[in-house]
């Protein structure tokens, strides 16, 4: 397994960026949130500020961006979506690169992307509704079980902290459909929780039951699984995967998998399953 994340940012210098181009970099990444939040103002004041906590402390976002992950043209899947933040970086995107501003130490950015996504809690799409609507590139909000929704032909699947949520059969499932919905070379990003990590597992689970709540939602069992196991079930159907550690400065257990399709194969055979319910921690110790 490589530590790489989809196409590395061009570097300005021997010794990687140079301050002057980090500074432009920091200064776009926050423009960029700001611009990206400011819809979400249409769906009250819970949305926005919601937005704002995403975009602001958590570091997967910028990540995806800085990195290349999201190539431009893709057609882009993003299950348990909540509010569609995606849709919205990317809609800021191409208006930010079109007058000519795009860190030159970041990778390609993810223009003229087309974008679907797929959540449960009816709530964060009525939410993202009401903020995405005049968006130039109208994005397809779909309410539905990503355990039974029909997955369009896609070019890139993201997943970020969901998939524990339904069991490790389900798991299997869903990565599945994925897989089948991909296009040749197609790529999955999911973070996951590593479970072999047992404190920063039980401190990331806590955050997100505690977030759960906040968006007004119950909060149900989870399944989690160590990070190899994870590994050997996306192998298993035929990507080449990479880790990358997404936790920022925060003692978590976060890890995005960068899932790349090569060939098709066989699905993998579920593994043992770590089961983690809403009144207890990862066997914190």
């Amino acid at each position: 397994m490589s530590a790489g994340l989809g196409s590395q940012p061009r570097p300005a210098g021997p010794t990687g960026p140079q301050p002057d181009a980090q500074e432009e970099a920091d200064a776009f990444w926050r423009r960029l949130r700001v611009e990206a939040c400011a819809p979400y103002r249409r769906a009250g004041h819970f949305a926005w500020h919601f937005a704002r906590g995403k975009l602001g402390y958590d570091p997967v976002f910028r990540a995806l961006l800085e990195r290349g992950a999201l190539p431009p043209g893709a057609r882009i899947v993003d299950i348990g979506a909540g509010q569609s933040l995606i849709a919205s970086l990317c809609a800021v995107i191409d208006r930010q690169h079109a007058a000519g501003r795009w860190p030159a130490v970041w990778g390609p950015p993810p223009l003229d992307a087309s974008y679907t996504s797929i959540e449960l809690m009816s709530r964060d799409v009525e939410r993202a509704r009401r903020s995405l609507a005049t968006l130039a590139k109208t994005p397809t909000l779909i309410c539905a079980d990503m355990r039974k929704v029909a997955l369009p032909p896609c070019d890139v699947v993201v997943i970020l902290d969901v998939l524990h949520y339904v069991d490790l059969e389900a798991q299997a499932a869903v990565l599945l459909r994925v897989r089948e919905a991909l296009q040749p070379h197609g790529r999955l990003l999911m973070r996951i929780g590593d479970a072999s990590s047992r404190r920063g597992y039980a401190r990331s689970q806590w955050v997100d039951r505690t977030v759960t709540r906040i968006r007004g939602h119950r909060v149900p069992p989870t399944w989690g699984r160590p990070l190899g196991e994870w590994v050997a079930l996306l192998e298993g159907l035929g990507f080449s995967v990479a880790t990358v550690p997404m936790n920022g400065s925060l003692p978590f257990a976060n890890v995005l998998l960068v899932a790349d399709l090569k060939a098709p194969a066989a699905a993998a055979a579920p593994a043992t399953a770590h089961r983690v319910t809403a009144g207890e921690g990862a066997g914190a110790r």
